[in-house]
């Protein structure tokens, strides 16, 4: 049976105003209930239930709780969709890649994610392909939702790193608006990063790495590096940390803490970050083959950007912390959702965060992780919004079924949820919650 959605309708005895959206009755994570007007993408005013019902196209949230959009940090649009098939690895020309970062993103709209950092691999075969082919869907889904896309290069150092070097500043001319990369994969581990670095700083641009972390002194380097630069570094999804003696990695904690780097951990597990011959050598171990060249492309020892990173050491040590999903349905995490609520759920229960520090870092710390501007429900803030059916922040965590997008103050994305049980004496008699009142089997309208 269908949910009863809340469907825009406009304001009775009132003319329409087609530029301005009313969220009626919305529940704010404080226990408010309120009414939000929206206008020309921004939140123009919240006032209490009932008071702006008039103004514009009415939402109703009852029973919704509103909140900030999460934001994706940590996304690989690329190779998105491509978990391995019994005839190997997806394609990746131009328009198959296209094709999936367009889904992908639609996929992690509908949770909520109304802004996405996509890492996406330059160089090899492909040269600039994905690159353009991300870039392509970035276009395609203006208006739906912001993809920004970070080119990683796969070598930047020696002979080898030449052409990388090239290529990485030709996909900062192309439109990728972050630098990224994977230092742990060079031969230079220093020589990487401070390339990247370097670059970043010619071009203005942010700065977005991989790395394991399970290397202190190459970690206290990096930061060292990285200390200081505008407009911000980004390290993920540092995992290794947690494998690191309690002192050392405390240590590390704060060397990136002094830096300003921001962690972006991935709760969820996997990142696409792998190199595609690694996929390929998992599809060659199943069909019993060996793909050509997969030796040099090792992209570390078994287990790593496994685990996720001891996010209490990182927010004691005062560290920005953000999530990310990582992979999604990709061969480094076959199921993964690209949901970003699941990630908060993960930090709550089994990070032990609380549940709305949780949900900060998939939508405010990952907002900030980001370069993206701020996000409250009040006046003057971008109206990037999710409504979740529920009362508290807990219960979404929990049951995050029901969803609501608005990007730039228009619903963009729409997802309905009803569970039903049979008839119950006994659920009657303690008048408990139900969502429908049809009997099973034979709903009604």
């Amino acid at each position: 049976m269908p949910d009863s959605q809340p469907q825009p309708q406009p304001s009775e005895g009132v003319p329409a105003d087609t530029t301005a959206l009313v969220l009626c009755g919305a529940r704010l994570t404080d226990g408010r209930t309120v009414d939000v007007r929206l206008g020309a993408g921004r939140i123009e005013a919240v006032g209490t239930a009932g008071s702006l019902a008039a103004y514009g196209t009415r939402l109703d949230l009852a029973g919704y709780l509103l909140l900030p959009a999460p934001a994706e940090p940590h996304a690989h649009s690329d190779t998105a969709l491509t978990a391995l098939t019994p005839d190997g690895p997806g394609s990746y020309s131009p328009e198959d890649v296209q094709r999936r970062a367009t889904e992908a993103t639609l996929l992690q709209l509908g949770h909520g994610a109304t802004a996405l950092r996509s890492h996406v691999r330059i160089g090899d075969a492909q040269e600039l392909g994905r690159m353009e082919a991300v870039l392509q869907a970035r276009r395609s889904l203006r208006g739906l939702a912001d993809l920004t896309a970070v080119a990683v290069p796969r070598l930047l150092t020696g002979l080898a790193g030449a052409d990388g070097l090239a290529m990485l500043r030709d996909a900062v001319k192309m439109g990728a608006g972050v630098v990224g990369g994977c230092p742990d994969l060079d031969p230079d581990p220093a020589g990487y990063a401070e390339a990247v670095l370097g670059i970043a700083a010619e071009h203005g641009c942010p700065v977005d790495l991989h790395t394991d972390g399970d290397d202190p002194v190459r970690l206290a380097r990096l930061a060292a590096m990285a200390g200081g630069l505008r407009p911000g570094v980004a390290l993920g999804p540092c995992a290794g940390l947690a494998r690191l003696p309690a002192e050392t990695a405390a240590r590390a904690a704060d060397q990136l803490a002094a830096a300003g780097v921001t962690v972006v951990c991935l709760p969820q597990g996997g990142c696409g970050g792998v190199e595609r011959a690694d996929v390929e050598r998992v599809g060659a171990d199943r069909r019993g083959t060996e793909p050509p060249g997969a030796a040099s492309w090792d992209a570390g020892p078994p287990g790593a950007e496994r685990g996720v990173a001891p996010v209490q050491l990182l927010r004691a040590a005062g560290v920005r912390l953000a999530a990310g999903s990582g992979a999604l349905r990709d061969v480094s995490n076959p199921v993964g959702r690209g949901d970003p609520l699941e990630a908060a759920y993960l930090l709550a229960s089994q990070g032990g965060m609380r549940a709305a520090d949780a949900y900060d870092a998939v939508s405010g710390a990952a907002r900030a992780a980001m370069g993206l501007a701020e996000v409250r429900v009040e006046a003057g803030f971008p109206a990037e919004l999710l409504a979740v059916r529920g009362e508290r922040i807990e219960g979404v965590l929990s049951l995050a079924y029901s969803r609501i997008v608005i990007h730039r103050g228009r619903v963009v994305a729409r997802t309905s949820a009803v569970r039903e049980y049979c008839d119950s004496a006994a659920a009657v008699a303690l008048e408990l919650p139900r969502q429908g009142r049809s009997v099973l089997g034979n709903p009604g309208p």
